[in-house]
């Protein structure tokens, strides 16, 4: 990863997303006017449609690419710290020396 991108830069990249919209923008069907638009996505486990007018469709565009650039800062942002934190553990890991169980000498059992 670069070594300029910090934890703290990815969260102002995140911080500076302002409107998101999760979904996709599909054009339904070609009108005489023009393209007919939708927008699915999933909540509470159930697909949702809504529907989008032409005058807002690009707006929505928009939204739904700022939500993408967020969900991959994110992803950006958990394997950077997962990683900071794996070489931070590994770093404090020593080696274990097995020990034996006491400290006294083995006895042979005397035949009797």
């Amino acid at each position: 990863m670069n070594p300029s991108i910090t934890p703290q830069t990815l969260l102002q990249q995140i911080a500076q997303i302002s409107h998101l919209e999760p979904g996709k923008l599909c054009v339904i069907r070609q009108g005489p006017e023009g393209p007919y638009y939708k927008l699915q996505c999933r909540e509470s486990g159930k697909n949702l449609t809504r529907y989008v007018s032409r005058d807002q469709a690009p707006l929505v565009a928009a939204h739904t690419a700022n939500y993408e650039r967020f969900q991959s800062l994110v992803a950006a942002y958990v394997a950077l710290v997962a990683s900071q934190t794996r070489a931070e553990r590994e770093s404090g890991f020593k080696k274990k020396i097995s020990l034996s169980r006491s400290s006294w000498p083995k006895t042979r059992k005397s035949k009797s």
